[in-house]
């Protein structure tokens, strides 16, 4: 086969233009950082980091989702922090008012200040957190008790809210109000915590001891008997805050625990996608310099095989 002047410069220009797409790609991986750009580029890596991303955005959002938890959570403990402290100065006021050597006036005086401790408990049972009530249940819009201690709608022991924080990974994050003030008996007059649901108007057990203490408090005469039963009843509810609060506290624990397995994840998955897409520049630029290379060669070597033509010289 004879082979022409023409064959040769296609040749040399189909390698030359060959020669010089390898320098184009390599000069974008320099200056993008990536080694690929479109998928053509290189699918399998493209596939795996679409994988790798969407992965690490699972994480943020379960990130995101633990920190919410944790802020709900830590606003519940702030709340039966507060209770447990109104309970303890109830407990120190029974315990002062059931000794018979009180003057009226100064129980009348432990009346007024078990009445403001009563407020305050109310005030907590409706603590909200970005401006739901944490111990409402599904119906965080709404305040758990109204100002007479009573409840103020429907609300079952089964409301629990949960928070997805990773793979098949949820947790319970709200305190039904039941569990922390429970549901008076009026039958025997004896607290229930574990009441499957309650309905408007029921008065809270925590509230109805209040209300018990008061009344006998501003008797005429004081009944001390009553004020003296109710000691147990007090150090019984500050034993349940303390029992609810410790629950709380462990559901924290665990979710600084997730806390900081989300963050080694997605340390591990950044580094996964730098692994797979970010471009080794020491390594693009000795290639870079070696593409070069080639194609002057390729220049110089294609100037010397093509030889000027007759019609050359008779330009």
């Amino acid at each position: 086969m004879r082979i022409t002047n023409s064959m040769l410069v296609r040749n040399m220009m189909t390698n030359l233009n060959k020669n010089m797409r390898r320098m184009s790609k390599l000069q974008e991986q320099y200056q993008s950082g990536k080694l690929f750009q479109l998928p053509s580029d290189n699918p399998v890596g493209v596939s795996k980091s679409l994988k790798l991303y969407t992965d690490k955005s699972k994480i943020e959002q379960y990130k995101t989702n633990l920190r919410d938890a944790i802020a709900w959570m830590n606003t519940t403990e702030d709340a039966l922090a507060q209770i447990g402290e109104v309970m303890k100065r109830t407990n120190e006021l029974t315990v002062k008012a059931s000794n018979s050597t009180q003057a009226d006036e100064d129980l009348q005086a432990i009346s007024e200040e078990i009445k403001e401790l009563k407020n305050q408990i109310v005030q907590a049972a409706n603590t909200t957190h970005a401006g739901r009530h944490v111990f409402s249940g599904y119906k965080t819009d709404k305040p758990l008790l109204d100002e007479n201690g009573k409840y103020k709608f429907e609300l079952s022991s089964t409301e629990i809210s949960t928070y997805n924080v990773g793979v098949s990974e949820n947790i319970e994050v709200n305190t039904v109000g039941i569990k922390v003030f429970g549901m008076d008996n009026t039958v025997d007059d004896t607290e229930n915590y574990n009441a499957t649901s309650i309905n408007s108007g029921d008065t809270a057990y925590v509230i109805k001891v209040f209300d018990d203490l008061i009344g006998a408090l501003e008797n005429d005469p004081p009944q001390l008997d009553k004020v003296r039963g109710s000691i147990e009843k007090v150090e019984g509810i500050l034993k349940n805050t303390l029992q609810v609060r410790a629950e709380i506290g462990a559901k924290t624990n665990r979710l600084d625990m997730t806390e900081k397995r989300l963050e080694s994840d997605a340390i591990n998955f950044t580094r996964l996608l730098s692994e797979n897409e970010d471009a080794d520049l020491s390594e693009i630029i000795m290639n870079f310099k070696m593409a070069e290379s080639v194609y002057l060669a390729s220049m110089s070597a294609g100037a010397r095989i093509i030889q000027p033509s007759l019609i050359d010289f008779l330009r």
